[in-house]
């Protein structure tokens, strides 16, 4: 028992290892530091360790060097896993090791085909999209491998999971949108809108004119809107369910307040253009708020 609950421990801090590697992703996008080692990798400019480095250079190299440790972390608990004769948890580390070389997999793409700093073609974004995809992936499968471990919380009862799953595919759909649309802010800066002049900035991101990523921008706020209310209320409908299950209605509380607080945030990000703080911040909340949805699923049904 004290096995399990110390893996469980383990794998929770690597998924908040996880979330500070995505959100250092973020920083490389918005620092314009992408090409920091060039079009090589996974050498650096042609070198193992890069020689009178930039800071762009080494913000990029620092962000491989952190992503290449969640491969060493993830080969690390399929061999604990297997010591620890749980077929479950092993087939959950494996899965963790399996999106983490997909990562690596979309990075290396990134860079080898230069989708990286000033690039606004269609392929980046769609890698863009794939990229965050694999992400929410690689985040639930670390989750499912902490809580096969040791579960958090043992519901009183099982409910229906459809709609809740439904909701999850919807919210992997927006940060996918998000994802395209943080890129068209980082390559098209906003201005704020503080002077009410809202409306009319949508009005002509809309224009032919205007590149597609601009155009493609407006679609992340309504479908955020959307899946943050659906969320919302398939959540509250299945917590008044565990009426008499204190556990279970905490723990079904905080997709409800992350997914609030997601929306201000994006209302923030739109508002005052979208800057670097406000859009890692943006995309911890979203993170947050997908580890709570992946928690609260596991528990509503059986283990």
């Amino acid at each position: 028992m004290k096995q399990r609950s110390a893996f469980s421990r383990l794998a929770w801090w690597f998924a908040a290892y996880l979330i500070a590697v995505i959100l250092f992703g973020a920083w490389v996008r918005i620092a314009g530091a992408g090409a920091g080692c060039g079009n090589h990798w996974p050498l650096c400019n042609g070198d193992v360790l890069p020689t009178a480095p930039q800071t762009k250079t080494i913000i990029e190299f620092t962000h491989r060097v952190t992503s290449a440790l969640c491969g060493i972390f993830g080969i690390g608990f399929i061999a604990a896993a297997w010591r620890m004769g749980d077929r479950g948890v092993l087939r959950a580390a494996l899965w963790t090791m399996f999106f983490i070389l997909v990562e690596g997999f979309v990075g290396a793409v990134l860079v080898k085909k230069e989708l990286v700093v000033n690039d606004a073609s269609v392929s980046r974004a769609i890698v863009i999209g794939l990229h965050l995809a694999n992400t929410l992936a690689l985040m639930a499968a670390a989750t499912l491998m902490a809580w096969r471990a040791a579960p958090l919380v043992v519901a009183s009862k099982h409910v229906a999971r459809g709609l809740f799953l439904a909701a999850m595919g919807i919210l992997v759909l927006t940060n996918m949108t998000g994802a395209v649309t943080a890129l068209g802010d980082t390559l098209f800066p906003l201005r704020p809108t503080l002077d009410g002049s809202l409306l009319a900035k949508v009005r002509e991101d809309l224009t032919t004119g205007q590149h597609f990523l601009v155009r493609l921008r407006v679609i992340h706020p309504f479908v955020a809107v959307f899946c943050a209310a659906f969320l919302s209320g398939v959540t509250a409908s299945i917590r008044r369910g565990y009426a008499a299950d204190a556990a279970m209605r905490r723990l079904l509380h905080w997709p409800l307040m992350l997914a609030g607080v997601q929306v201000l945030l994006g209302a923030l990000n739109v508002v005052f253009a979208a800057p670097g703080v406000l859009q890692i911040g943006h995309l911890l909340v979203a993170q947050l708020l997908w580890v709570s949805c992946c928690v609260s699923y596991l528990a509503m049904g059986r283990r």
